[in-house]
């Protein structure tokens, strides 16, 4: 194993690495254009500086900052009426909706602990973050109702004491500006078996709650995708949130003062409550706020909205581009367009169609784990030439400000050279502080400050990370390492497919062999596919690494956007 000094060496050559390749004019140290203050604080501040500007734009509907602050203290005012004191678990239930930030806020401001959980969450696991967490409050949306009675008839909400109603209907307006999906128009479903939440809201004080947030206190427990049993809580703190804006600010986040910010990103979702939540507040930007993706409602938003910040997966901007109708659309105000390659990976093709039809560029948009809080690197001002797509897939770029990075063997911790794969482990101050109620997970994550990531990656000779994908995935082909994310790459290139997903299976010969879950595209001709789809493997990449094509009529998603594997080990 290499000693302390090795590691010194190590990580002073990388800084001297990140120097020399960093962007010109990008923040080199992270930034807080309010001091190191609590989240809560930046809302309050620009509520004051910019009241009348919105906070949250959805499908119409405008919360400005004045009114997002005001409400969120209500609702922390309504949490302190029900006894709920500083520390006590609080779970949010809802979809992307302008409540889920009047929640968010006032839970942070009561000095209370933010528990987000999936809308799309079955009686099992919503009863296991309620019992994990022992919340003692839930809101909930009026349709997920029939979940949250199943959870209590069976006994398992032990610590739950009251549960709050709202509905899409409560704030969606009469005359939408944007394309509302129809599920967002249903009427209001009455719940007597619970409060209702804008109600009760309108009783309470606007005044700021007595409480004062402190910036480590624990303010969320963001629960992991359980890719290794039942999902684990990430402790975090509103300074990690902090961190996260402050690292990217100026980086992968505009100093502009005419930034919009798009999301339809779940907000449960740690990227999602990044994009979705605290960016936009640490800016004092507005939001448009979508419920879900609609292509439709994407590009009429930015061009109502003169949108200059947005994300979305390789897959959006594909479907996008694809349609008729895109060229008639202004997406000209898009200045930053970040691209996740979760199903389809972004490529030369990609870029080059989408600066052809906008004028813009797409680029990754960053490594990170809901233990880190994510947005861990940035890629911004490393396109000049495509280098970053020359790369090997993933190129992730740099380590945000305050974040480091190193290269590890994964069963005896020594450091790997540059360009040679390991495990990614990082060291960050938007680190978890441990998994709630797992000290013995925690242990074994975190050693000596560094997270195990589990993750495969490299870091090349200039220092940029690139991200070769999970330890689980890796398969092995005769002794040779084969990582899926490359096979779904190419595979993502081809013009008749629509995504796909790689997993291995045994074989007497080579060991494993991957097998590639493929959907085509509706106008793909099924019959000569798996030919087609194997000569185009063959002709892009070596032959040990050739996937067996298997075609299927859908693949089964995580509410992220990323394909679940464990569900395509099924179909072996």
């Amino acid at each position: 194993m290499r000693t302390t000094q090795d590691e010194a060496a190590y990580l002073s050559h990388l800084q001297g690495l990140y120097r020399k390749a960093w962007p010109k004019d990008a923040n080199t140290a992270p930034h807080y254009p309010h001091g190191e203050v609590p989240l809560t604080d930046y809302l309050g501040a620009w509520a004051k500086e910019r009241p009348d500007t919105p906070a949250v734009i959805h499908y119409g509907h405008v919360t400005t900052y004045a009114e997002l602050d005001a409400a969120s203290n209500r609702f922390a005012h309504l949490l302190a009426s029900e006894g709920v004191k500083p520390g006590d678990r609080v779970a949010v239930f809802l979809p992307n909706m302008p409540q889920y930030q009047t929640v968010f806020f006032g839970i942070l401001k009561a000095g209370a602990v933010h528990v987000p959980v999936s809308p799309m969450s079955r009686a099992f696991e919503l009863a296991h973050e309620l019992n994990d967490t022992q919340a003692v409050l839930l809101v909930a949306l009026d349709e997920l109702m029939p979940v949250v009675r199943e959870v209590q008839a069976n006994g398992d909400a032990r610590a739950l004491r009251q549960v709050y109603v709202t509905g899409f209907a409560d704030l969606l307006p009469a005359a939408p500006t944007l394309p509302v999906p129809d599920s967002l128009r249903a009427p209001r479903i009455a719940c007597p078996d619970a409060k209702e939440l804008m109600t009760a809201l309108a009783t309470m004080p606007s005044t700021r709650p007595a409480h004062e947030p402190q910036l480590d206190a624990i303010a969320a427990l963001n629960y992991t995708g359980g890719t290794t049993g039942l999902p684990k809580g990430c402790i975090h703190t509103q300074r990690d949130m902090l961190y996260t804006a402050a690292s990217n600010f100026g980086i992968a986040l505009e100093r502009a003062p005419d930034t919009v910010f798009l999301s339809f990103f779940p907000q449960f979702w740690i990227a999602g409550e990044n994009l979705g939540v605290i960016f936009p507040v640490f800016c004092g930007a507005p939001l448009v706020l979508l419920s879900r993706w609609d292509p439709v409602a994407v590009m009429a938003a930015v061009q109502r909205y003169k949108v200059t910040c947005m994300a979305m997966p390789v897959d959006g901007a594909v479907e996008m581009m694809d349609r008729d109708d895109f060229g008639q659309y202004d997406l000209g105000s898009l200045r930053q367009v970040r691209v996740v390659s979760f199903v389809k990976k972004l490529n030369l093709a990609y870029r080059r169609r989408w600066q052809q039809l906008t004028g813009g560029i797409l680029a990754e948009a960053a490594w990170g784990m809901t233990e880190t809080h994510t947005s861990d690197t940035f890629t911004t001002g490393f396109q000049d030439g495509d280098d970053d797509l020359h790369a090997q897939p993933v190129f992730v770029g740099l380590p945000v400000p305050g974040t480091q990075f190193k290269i590890c063997d994964f069963e005896t911790g020594a450091l790997k050279a540059l360009g040679e794969d390991g495990e990614i482990r990082v060291r960050t101050p938007s680190l978890l502080k441990g998994y709630w109620n797992r000290p013995e997970a925690t242990a074994e994550a975190i050693v000596d400050g560094w997270l195990r990531t589990g993750d495969i990656g490299l870091i090349d000779a200039d220092g940029f990370l690139h991200f070769l994908g999970r330890k689980k995935e890796m398969l092995k082909v005769k002794g040779m390492s084969v990582f899926p994310p490359e096979i779904e790459a190419v595979l993502g290139q081809h013009p008749a497919v629509l995504g796909s997903g790689v997993i291995g299976r045994t074989d007497p010969q080579r060991g494993e062999l991957p097998v590639a879950f493929v959907l085509l595209k509706p106008e793909a001709d099924a019959a000569t596919a798996v030919q087609s789809l194997t000569d185009w493997c063959a002709s892009r990449m070596a032959s040990y690494k050739l996937p067996e094509i298997r075609l299927v009529s859908a693949l089964p998603m995580t509410a992220t956007g990323k394909v679940k594997k464990q569900d395509l080990a099924t179909l072996l």
